[in-house]
């Protein structure tokens, strides 16, 4: 069967292949074998390839965070899944045609949503939704800011914030999204330019104070939104697309109350149980059938050309995701 991997650390469509490993073999008690029908290319994946995320692994790795499969067979014991159910599997590795994990380890996925939009199911639309949820306790009518709101969590959150009333100031860096990120549902939309950003923020707020900022940059994009947030607010990082370490001034860290903290959504979803995590990704798939929820997907390449589609992931300025489907084209 096919597979990816990269043998060492570095620019992903220099480093990734796909190869041929051996089958994964029938499944044990209480296991799933499952065909991995599409996943798609995510932020973390290219710096788990580069070595720049939480943890190293050793090589050759394959990487994964995300995907959907359908069961082909079980094991015994295995009670709750049956071949031809659709699933999502909370482990990594997930680049690859066929998998075996513990039946444990996978969530049920109905089946009148697209494929493609079950395919990132598993780390997005949960990010969005936690990070609206955990950080800080709001209530409608309530202001917060996000940088990247043209990426797959921001948009997803424009439309899960406007169901809760609460307000979004949304930060991209080019001119030509405004309108797109307006159309989403977001209240107002800045781009961070060589003015004053933090001014611009608390402008689009109407004065209201923005309790939280949501940034997926990390650097000096942590400070400006540091900047931005109200006394006594916070700043969640839950991404560092700008390879650097967060920045927060000390005087608003001290003086303002200002708290910067983090968000991984593993260790989140670590705080609940094993029902609590289905609602949740029943929850969002019923907003991805009732088309509440979607994410736009630029395009999809076969397994053979991970190179390519890592190639075409790292490009700046896309607006819809990468994915890659391992047994061929989507039905």
């Amino acid at each position: 069967m096919k597979q990816v991997q990269f043998g060492a650390f570095g620019v992903p469509s220099q480093v990734g292949h796909c190869v041929e490993v051996a089958d994964v073999g029938e499944p044990g008690p209480s296991e799933i074998v499952f065909d991995v029908l599409a996943f798609p290319v995510n932020p973390a994946d290219l710096s788990f390839m580069t070595g720049r995320y939480a943890s190293q692994p050793p090589l050759p790795a394959t990487p994964g965070a995300e995907g959907i499969g359908r069961v082909v067979k079980i094991g015994a014991g295995v009670k709750d899944l049956k071949p031809g159910d659709r699933i999502i599997s909370l482990l990594r590795e997930n680049w690859t045609q066929r998998r075996r994990i513990p039946a444990e380890q996978a969530i049920k996925v109905r089946e009148d949503i697209p494929l493609a939009q079950a395919a990132m199911l598993r780390i997005n639309p949960p990010t969005a939704l936690l990070l609206l949820e955990d950080i800080v306790d709001l209530q409608p009518g309530d202001w917060i800011v996000q940088n990247g709101a043209n990426s797959a969590v921001g948009k997803i959150l424009i439309g899960l914030a406007r169901e809760r009333g609460i307000h979004t100031v949304n930060i991209v860096r080019r001119e030509e999204l405004v309108p797109l990120i307006g159309s989403l549902g977001g209240d107002a939309v800045v781009v961070d330019d060589a003015g004053d950003l933090a001014a611009k923020v608390r402008a689009a707020a109407k004065g209201e104070p923005v309790r939280l900022a949501i940034d997926c940059v990390g650097g000096q994009a942590t400070r400006k939104l540091v900047d931005a947030v109200c006394d006594g607010g916070t700043v969640c990082v839950y991404g560092g697309l700008s390879g650097e370490d967060s920045a927060a001034p000390t005087h608003a860290l001290v003086f303002r109350g200002v708290t910067v903290t983090g968000f991984m959504l593993g260790r989140f979803l670590m705080q609940r149980n094993r029902a609590q995590i289905t609602a949740i990704y029943d929850l969002l798939a019923q907003r991805i059938a009732d088309g509440r929820l979607t994410v736009p997907v630029e395009k999809i390449y076969p397994i053979e050309q991970i190179a390519q589609a890592l190639k075409h992931s790292e490009e700046y300025g896309r607006d819809g995701k990468i994915l890659v489907a391992p047994h061929g084209p989507l039905s």
